[in-house]
């Protein structure tokens, strides 16, 4: 039996434009890892967050360090 490694992608985005975010439900606890533009306040989503190990996979395929900032 083969096993296939995923290897993880590095992609970029916008430094100067766009912040990363968790955007929170406050009824249901639903986590969304994604980018807020800092002029328009848009809010783009990435993907969803359901465990630790998903928020790791986020932050190492975009090169996040530092905290990231939650919003309800």
């Amino acid at each position: 039996m083969r096993l296939i490694h995923k290897k993880t992608e590095t992609k970029t985005y916008d430094k100067e434009n766009e912040k990363p975010v968790i955007r929170v439900s406050i009824c249901t606890g639903e986590q969304v890892a994604g980018f807020k533009n800092v002029h328009s306040g848009k809010f783009e989503e990435v993907m969803l967050i359901k465990s630790a190990a998903d928020l790791e996979v986020f932050r190492m395929t975009y090169g996040i360090e530092g905290e990231i900032i939650k919003e309800y």
